[in-house]
C-alpha cells in the first residue's frame, strides 16, 4: 500500500459532505464505491475503508472550527434506504495485520473525537439511521448523542461480526453498548450474537436508539430534533470560523519539514526525532489578533503539525520502534501562550484549540512506539511541551550544560495547564497518572508552577527518569537506546499500552486497554483468518470450520 496521507480538504472529498441548515449541519455519508484507498475493492452500500475515516476525521475537526454557529451535526446517509454497512470487509481480508490494527485504532480516535465535540464543544452529534446499520455503522451511530431510526420494517441496528466473521466489533461497538447506552448484559449477549439485528420498538425498548419515527415523518422530525438540540448550544450564533488550511509539509528523505515540527528518521537505528519548535513570535495583543491568525496562531498550528507527524509515522513508519521526543525555544514564550488561551476560555476558539492539544497529546498515549523524551540546554519542556515529556515512556534530562554551549541549562517549567487541562482517556492528567497514589508529589510539583526546574531538582520531585551529567550523556543514551531496540517489539507494544494507562478505567481506556488487544489477538487466529477462517471465507458461500479449542 503506498503512502498514507491524512491531509485532506472537503473540495477534496469523496465520500462525505457538509450540508447548512441554519445552525445545524449535516454530515452526509455518500461513499463512492470506486474510492477506495488501494485497489481489489468496491466500497458498497455506504461501507467504508481507512480513506473515508480519514475525510470523517477531516470532516469533524472542520466543523469544530470553520462552522462555530453550529450547535448540532447530524450524521446520515446520501443513499436511499442504506445507511453504513461497516468497515469493509474485502478491504480488510487484504489489508496486512497491522494495517487493520492501525485502521481500527484510527477510527476509535475519530469516534471519541465525535464524542468529544459533543462533550466539550456544545456541537451535539446527533445520528438519523434511515437503512440497515451495521458493524461499523452502528459503531458509528453510537458515537453520537441521540441516535434516531426510522421505522419501516427494513432498517435495523446490528453488530454482526461475532457471528458472521469470527472477529469483534473494532470500534469500540462492545463497549459502547454497555457503558454508554446501558445495555442490559444478556441482551448485549443476544444483540451481539444475531446477523439480523433489532428494529423499531425493541431497538429502543433496549436503549440500542433512543426514538423511531415513522417513515412518512422521517425528514420533519430529524430535522425539528436538530434544531432543539441545536438551540442548547453556547455555540457563538454570530462567529465566523476559521479556514484549516494546508499544512505546509516538506519531505526531503528521511526529513520531514513543518513551520513548527521536525521529524527525522534514522533508519540504521530504528529511531525517529521528533523536534517541536516553541513560538517564534510573542503571543497576540488580543483576541481579535489571535482570530486574525487563524491557524497561524501556535498553539494550533503545533497542534496540527505535530497530530499530522505521529499519524504519518504510526501508519506509514511501522519499522521504526523508538520515538525521540525533543523541543527548542523559549520556555516563557510557551507559558505565555498557555496564558493567553486560558486567559480567554470563554472564547470559542480558544476552547476548541485547547481541546485540539488535548486529542494531540492522546495521539501519542495510544501509538505503538516507544517515546523517549530528551531534555537538553535549549529545550522549552514548558507548560504545553512539558506534556511531551510526560506523555513519553521515560525522560532523560541533562546536568547544567555542556561545555561551549552557552544555551540555558536543561529544565522543565511547569505551568497551570499540566494540572487538569489536558486529562487523559483515564480522566487524570498526566502528573496525577504519573505520581498515582502520590498527591503530596502532584502538590509538590504544583508549587513549582513558573520556576525552571533543573536537572536534579526535576530528579528529586520524580518529574524524570533519569538525570545524566553531561560526560555521560551521549554513552548513557546510546546504550539506553540499543537496548530498547533490541527488545521484541511486540512485547514493547503490549508493556507500554498497559503501563500508560494506569488508573481508572473509563469507556476509552477500556477501548484501547482492553478492546483493541483482544481484536488484536483475534485478527491473527486461524478462527477469523486462517485458510477455513470467516474473514477468509466472508460473501463466498463456503461455511468456516473453526477450531474448538479456548484460548
Amino acid at each position: 500500500m503506498s503512502i498514507i496521507d491524512f491531509q485532506t480538504e472537503p473540495a477534496r472529498y469523496r465520500h462525505w459532505r457538509i450540508e447548512r441548515d441554519g445552525d445545524v449541519a449535516y454530515l452526509i455519508m455518500d461513499v463512492d464505491q470506486a474510492g477506495g484507498l488501494s485497489d481489489g475493492y468496491e466500497l458498497k452500500l455506504n461501507s467504508y475503508d481507512l480513506g473515508v475515516d480519514i475525510e470523517l476525521n477531516d470532516a469533524v475537526q472542520r466543523l469544530r472550527f470553520e462552522h462555530p454557529d453550529a450547535g448540532a451535526v447530524v450524521i446520515k446517509s446520501g443513499k436511499d434506504n442504506v445507511f453504513c454497512a461497516g468497515a469493509n470487509i474485502r478491504y480488510l481480508g487484504k489489508s496486512t495485520h497491522g494495517h487493520k490494527v492501525n485502521f481500527c485504532k484510527f477510527t476509535n480516535e475519530t469516534r471519541l473525537a465525535i464524542e468529544d465535540a459533543s462533550a466539550n464543544s456544545k456541537q451535539t452529534y446527533i445520528c438519523a439511521i434511515n437503512g440497515n446499520a451495521a458493524g461499523g455503522g452502528y459503531e458509528l451511530a453510537l458515537a453520537a448523542d441521540h441516535i434516531m431510526l426510522v421505522d419501516d420494517r427494513r432498517s435495523a441496528v446490528a453488530l454482526p461480526e461475532t457471528p458472521l466473521l469470527a472477529v469483534l466489533p473494532g470500534t469500540g461497538g462492545l463497549t459502547r453498548v454497555t457503558d454508554k447506552r446501558k445495555v442490559r448484559r444478556d441482551r448485549a449477549d443476544v444483540f451481539c450474537s444475531i446477523e439480523e439485528g433489532i428494529r423499531g420498538a425493541k431497538a429502543v425498548e433496549w436503549r440500542l436508539v433512543d426514538e423511531v419515527v415513522p417513515n412518512s415523518k422521517w425528514g420533519d422530525t430529524v430535522s425539528a430534533r436538530a434544531h432543539e438540540i441545536a438551540a442548547r448550544s453556547d455555540r457563538p450564533k454570530s462567529a465566523k470560523g476559521i479556514t484549516l488550511t494546508p499544512l505546509a509539509r516538506k519531505f526531503d528523505g528521511d526529513r520531514i519539514s513543518y513551520p513548527n515540527v521536525e521529524v527525522e528518521i534514522d533508519r540504521p537505528r530504528g529511531l525517529v526525532s521528533i523536534t517541536v519548535r516553541g513560538p517564534s513570535e510573542p503571543e497576540p495583543a488580543s483576541l481579535a489578533a489571535a482570530h486574525a491568525l487563524g491557524d497561524k496562531f501556535w498553539p494550533l498550528a503545533v497542534a496540527r503539525e505535530l497530530e499530522d507527524a505521529i499519524l504519518h509515522l504510526r501508519a506509514n513508519e511501522p519499522a521504526i520502534g523508538v520515538v525521540l521526543l525533543r523541543t527548542e525555544g523559549n520556555a516563557l514564550a510557551v507559558l505565555d501562550y498557555d496564558a493567553f488561551v486560558s486567559q480567554h476560555d470563554k472564547d470559542w476558539l480558544m476552547r476548541e484549540i485547547r481541546h485540539y492539544l488535548k486529542r494531540t497529546l492522546k495521539r501519542i498515549d495510544t501509538t505503538p512506539k516507544s517515546f523517549i523524551a530528551l531534555i537538553e540546554p535549549g529545550s522549552c519542556f514548558a507548560g504545553t511541551l512539558a506534556e511531551l515529556a510526560f506523555a513519553a515512556d521515560r525522560s532523560l534530562m541533562l546536568i547544567g550544560t555542556r561545555e561551549g554551549d552557552n544555551r540555558p541549562p536543561a529544565a522543565i517549567t511547569l505551568g497551570h495547564v499540566n494540572f487538569g487541562l489536558y486529562p487523559m482517556g483515564n480522566g487524570l492528567s498526566r502528573l496525577q497518572t504519573r505520581f498515582l497514589g502520590e498527591p503530596k508529589s502532584v502538590q509538590a510539583a504544583q508549587s513549582k508552577i513558573g520556576v525552571a526546574v533543573e536537572a536534579e531538582e526535576a530528579d528529586r520531585l520524580g518529574l524524570i527518569t533519569q538525570a545524566y551529567e553531561s560526560f555521560d550523556w551521549d554513552d548513557e543514551t546510546r546504550v539506553m537506546l540499543e537496548e530498547r531496540a533490541s527488545f521484541s517489539p511486540d512485547a514493547m507494544t503490549g508493556m507500554e499500552a498497559n503501563l500508560r494507562f494506569a488508573g481508572p478505567e473509563t469507556m476509552e481506556t477500556k477501548i484501547f486497554g482492553r478492546l483493541t488487544a483482544w481484536q488484536n489477538w483475534i485478527f491473527q487466529r486461524p478462527n477469523a483468518i486462517g485458510e477455513h477462517g470467516a474473514l477468509k471465507l466472508y460473501g463466498s458461500g463456503v461455511k468456516p470450520e473453526f477450531a474448538k479449542d479456548r484460548v
